[in-house]
């Protein structure tokens, strides 16, 4: 008797204000991860570091952070508790990242700055950031499949997670146009100043709404399977044996590196190739997030069903696909043309987001002490696919920058490839692995109530 009242109130909608207080948990990863992934290696660059460099400093980051994500995933369906790896991951985050775009404090320390020690420095204080940051990560995303099994509410929860991850991207564009504009850049010290205020005020931020998590949001039961099956964890070679699990592995490390690609040379594309004023930086990417969080809280009133995830996750590559080529043939003399570009790929990125993790969410379905696993394997492959991606873009950029003649007044750069053409393919081959899959939503007794009630 008491395991179908659990049941039931498992399969219930999701109260309104533990959508939010859940949606609002990952916004200092948010914060920070838009700042990493936009600013890092236009900063490392700016204060004279080569590409490539820049780019093991992004990589290191990366490996740092996929192999935590194993790791924290493997603890937390152990021993569950979610928010205490959250905490601690919070805690991490909040305190390496000033360092990360602090300026070199063991190069001050050891009055040199060598290229190897600054290399080195940065290096070291993207890792301990990134594995911070997987903490946080896998616990909140594991979360959602133990806080209810009704499959349409963890659609909400995954939308409400990303409409917030567009309001911490917004809050981060937000301030360093701000910055931009109060704080001028003539010398090495002033770039550093303004990236450590932008860095001081994500962080800020970005603890305030972890602290509104922590009062609003339950610690779930992971441990007490919906048939009172108290710690059955599920073995790892279970998921190994799922076509669907590497169906939806592929799919998200495409998404993923959708976003993060484009995230990262989206700064270089406005400034290097299209030659725009310096708050066109901060303006561009906010309206990306502008349009991703209008259709991510559109995308929550939705009622979900296997033909519509993989329709709604296709019209989003489809608009990618458009868009990046767009990026590579736009030339300089019409590059107020990137302002309507970045509408479409911000509708994009929403579609893709959202439907692609909620494809992981029923991949785990009521498996749920081993969701904390399939989040941190997947994060996993989109950590690494996206730093050695990211290395190797970043290598052509610093020996060739140049790699093809003009179009019109603009030259075809390794930046406006990698911001055109790799979000583009990685879009196309994520809408073809989309519609091999098989997956099995399951059928709840209809809502008498709305879903965010």
């Amino acid at each position: 008797m008491s395991n179908s009242i659990e049941d039931d109130s498992f399969s219930k909608p999701v109260g309104r204000w533990s959508v939010y207080c859940y949606g609002v948990g990952h916004m200092l990863n948010d914060i920070t991860s838009a700042c990493w992934f936009t600013y890092l290696l236009l900063f490392l660059t700016e204060i004279g570091l080569s590409s490539r460099d820049a780019a093991i400093v992004m990589l290191s980051g990366q490996i740092a952070d996929g192999l935590a994500t194993i790791f924290f995933g493997e603890l937390i369906d152990r021993f569950g508790h979610f928010k205490i790896w959250h905490g601690a991951g919070a805690i991490l985050v909040a305190v390496s990242f000033s360092s990360v775009f602090g300026g070199c404090i063991p190069c001050k320390l050891l009055s040199s700055f060598s290229a190897i020690v600054e290399t080195v420095s940065y290096s070291t204080f993207a890792a301990i950031f990134n594995v911070g940051w997987a903490a946080t990560q896998v616990s909140h995303m594991s979360m959602v499949s133990c806080i209810t099994l009704n499959s349409t509410s963890r659609v909400v929860l995954a939308s409400c997670r990303n409409a917030f991850t567009m309001v911490a991207n917004l809050s981060l564009y937000g301030i360093a146009f701000i910055v931009f504009e109060v704080i001028r850049a003539e010398t090495r010290a002033d770039i550093e100043n303004q990236y450590r205020w932008i860095a001081y005020l994500s962080i800020f931020i970005g603890c305030c709404f972890v602290g509104v998590f922590y009062l609003g949001t339950k610690e779930p039961r992971s441990k007490t399977g919906i048939h009172g099956d108290i710690h059955a964890r599920i073995s790892w070679t279970y998921w190994f044996l799922k076509i669907l699990y590497y169906q939806v592995a592929i799919v998200y490390m495409l998404t993923r590196l959708v976003l993060n690609v484009s995230q990262a040379y989206l700064a270089f594309y406005v400034i290097d190739d299209l030659q725009m004023a310096q708050s066109s930086k901060a303006l561009v990417p906010a309206i990306i997030y502008i349009c991703s969080f209008v259709v991510s809280i559109l995308l929550q009133e939705i009622a979900w069903k296997e033909q519509r995830l993989k329709a709604y996750y296709t019209a989003g590559g489809i608009l990618w696909i458009f868009c990046g080529v767009a990026i590579i043939l736009l030339p300089r003399r019409m590059s107020l043309f990137v302002y309507a570009i970045s509408i479409f790929i911000g509708i994009a990125n929403a579609l893709m987001t959202v439907t692609a993790v909620s494809m992981q969410n029923v991949l785990i379905d009521q498996d749920l002490n081993g969701c904390a696993f399939v989040c941190g394997s997947l994060s996993f492959l989109d950590k690494i696919s996206c730093g050695l991606t990211l290395f190797v873009l970043q290598s052509f950029h610093s020996s060739s920058p140049i790699v093809a003649g003009n179009y019109s007044t603009g030259n075809f750069s390794i930046t406006r490839y990698g911001l055109g053409l790799v979000p583009a393919f990685c879009s196309l081959v994520g809408v073809a692995v989309t519609w091999t899959m098989e997956l099995r939503i399951p059928s709840y007794k209809p809502l008498t109530e709305t879903l965010l009630e």
